[in-house]
């Protein structure tokens, strides 16, 4: 079986011996078939390949340089939009600073009014218990005494009335 199998390998061989001028040949002919083949379609067609690519390369660079240029508008929008934004802050962080300067101004006019209310307060206390020391000095004082003195005061009035007219008469 050995033998047998060499002998198939010699066959083989020397059948390829025999034709590899003609499978060449046909094999170049192939080869020079399908490049006429690309050669008359590229003629007639009118594109080539390379052109297109180029074509569409230069699109994709438009693309590409346009999409740029939009980024870069969008970006310098949103530096326009935060610094707008960081001016803004800066006013309203100004006009809180003035707000708690006026609180704070509004707050110390509270507390003088307050040390003022409080030492009038003092005083109309002061002048109640005063007040109310002279009603009760008053009112502890006799009666009778006051009374003495209401009518000296009467009986003198009426004197002096009575005696002008005698006297006027």
């Amino acid at each position: 079986m050995i033998e047998f199998a060499r002998d198939t390998r010699a066959d083989s061989i020397a059948r390829l011996g025999t034709q590899p001028i003609a499978l060449a040949a046909a094999t170049l002919l192939v080869i020079l078939a399908g490049v006429a083949s690309m050669v008359l379609w590229r003629a007639y067609s009118g594109t080539a390949p390379e052109l297109d690519r180029t074509a569409s390369t230069r699109q994709l660079q438009a693309r590409a340089a346009q999409a740029s240029e939009q980024l870069v508008e969008k970006a310098k929008g949103l530096e326009a939009t935060q610094q707008e934004s960081i001016d803004q802050l800066q006013a309203v962080q100004d006009q809180l600073q003035t707000v708690r300067r006026l609180l704070a101004a509004q707050q110390a006019d509270t507390r003088k009014l307050s040390e003022r209310v409080s030492s009038l307060t003092d005083a109309i206390d002061g002048l109640r218990q005063s007040y109310a020391s002279a009603q009760m000095s008053e009112l502890s004082s006799p009666p009778a005494v006051r009374n003495r003195s209401v009518r000296i005061t009467a009986h003198t009035s009426s004197t002096v009335q009575h005696r002008r007219g005698k006297s006027g008469s």
